[in-house]
């Protein structure tokens, strides 16, 4: 016999895939995955912080309206993005102080 999902519990599962939704999202404009309508990595921080921010937001917006799994989740994938997204700041950081020498000692 099938069972049915209560109201709940469709909702719970529609959270989740939001949250996988902006996640991916989040990860592809980091440069992490390929973009599959250009099948081209395609980096894009600012848009990724804008993502992350969103996620925030709505981490903000459901205090104590989560369950714990949900929770747990939402705190994880923000966590990983924005330490994600740090690390590629501070890769374009670095890139830039690079190149910035290179056309020091070349120009």
């Amino acid at each position: 016999m099938e069972e049915k999902m209560n109201e709940q519990e469709v909702f719970k599962l529609m959270f989740m895939q939001l949250i996988y939704t902006l996640q991916n999202a989040a990860v592809m404009q980091l440069g992490k995955i390929m973009n599959p309508m250009t099948n081209k990595i395609e980096k894009n921080l600012q848009q990724a912080n804008g993502t992350i921010e969103m996620l925030r937001m709505l981490k903000a917006k459901t205090v104590n309206n989560l369950g714990k799994e949900e929770q747990e989740m939402m705190d994880q994938v923000i966590l990983t993005l924005q330490l994600n997204y740090a690390d590629e700041v501070e890769r374009e950081k670095k890139t830039g102080e690079i190149k910035t020498e290179e056309k020091k000692t070349n120009g």
